[in-house]
């Protein structure tokens, strides 16, 4: 999920302590369960510290290790022992350990759903899993997260009702959200008037509860990209993935490596200029107003040299404003 829906999540779990008597009983206490809350469901995503590395450290490790099943772990001791530290060791250790421990879980959980997904499985698999199933920003989780915070600040209801009547609610509406989605995934197929065999479908969901977009793969490689609304799938754009030489050189390039390593929806583009060579990626997985912004780039000249590149989230107009900063 994005950062904002973390912190209301952190914020919500918060209030959800209260029904803990321990921690309902003591102001101090639950000072402290807010603390660890709201910085346990954003501890797993300081791997975006990496972006002061370079751009290709954060997107082959932003929700990789950070996210695994040791990293849980790693953030729950680290917070709660700063925690134990800063209020002078006066915080009931399990309690602390357990709504802390749970924030974290929530965050890697719910990371799940979406199309970016995590390495949750680390160590035992670098598999990135990605369930397709809830936007990185879904408007009825944060909206009603938002609104139970404010009726607990102004104190027009008791969290400890309100909050566990937030989360049941939302349970359900991730139990409904799977149950659609798996059921439209299975009828793709049938959906679709242009299906031939051997063509595989992923179905990703958008801002907008009952609209999906589709990513339809062909037995040769070909990609095709459109979307499905009130049961009818309209295709939109084809991405046809290059052959030339210069794509399979532009491999061992660092950027797309990393660009590779995160995805299995890359398509190549080469494009020539005066000056060499463009090897564009995309991940046809995110479509915005006609282009495909998450790109790995590698220009080269004729001789294959590289002249630079780059990977991450980017416009068809800044890429070209980078490009000319690389090229002259």
């Amino acid at each position: 999920m994005d950062s904002g829906t973390h912190l209301v999540m952190g914020l919500g779990l918060a209030g959800l302590a209260s029904v803990d008597p321990v921690v309902a009983a003591d102001q101090t206490i639950h000072a402290a369960i807010l603390i660890g809350t709201v910085a346990g469901s954003q501890a797993p995503d300081l791997d975006g510290l990496l972006r002061l590395k370079s751009n290709a450290a954060y997107i082959r490790n932003h929700r990789g290790k950070s996210h695994s099943l040791p990293a849980i772990a790693i953030w729950t001791a680290l917070i709660v022992v700063l925690i134990q530290i800063g209020f002078g060791f006066s915080i009931p250790w399990l309690h602390l350990i357990g709504w802390v421990l749970l924030a974290v879980v929530v965050h890697v959980f719910s990371d799940l759903f979406n199309t970016y997904g995590t390495q949750a499985m680390r160590p035992f698999s670098e598999k990135w899993i990605s369930w397709n199933i809830i936007h990185i920003f879904d408007p009825v989780i944060f909206v009603s997260h938002v609104v139970a915070i404010l009726l607990w600040a102004f104190d027009l209801a008791n969290p400890r009702y309100i909050f566990p009547i937030l989360y049941i609610l939302l349970i359900v509406y991730y139990v409904w959200r799977t149950v659609v989605h798996r059921s439209l995934a299975r009828r793709l197929q049938m959906l679709d008037p242009y299906y031939s065999e051997g063509e595989q479908y992923l179905l990703i969901p958008t801002i907008m509860l009952n609209d999906w977009n589709v990513v339809k793969t062909q037995p040769d490689g070909t990609f095709v990209v459109g979307d499905l609304r009130q049961g009818n799938i309209r295709w939109i754009d084809q991405a046809r993935c290059s052959s030339h030489p210069a794509v399979e050189i532009s491999k061992n390039d660092p950027s797309i490596r990393a660009f590779l390593y995160f995805t299995s929806f890359a398509c190549a583009e080469v494009k020539e200029h005066s000056w060499g060579l463009e090897i564009r990626w995309s991940d046809v997985r995110y479509r915005h107003r006609k282009q495909y912004p998450f790109v790995g780039v590698l220009l080269v000249d004729r001789d294959y040299n590289t002249l630079g590149s780059y990977v991450g989230w980017l416009s068809d107009d800044r890429l070209q404003k980078r490009m000319r900063m690389n090229t002259y």
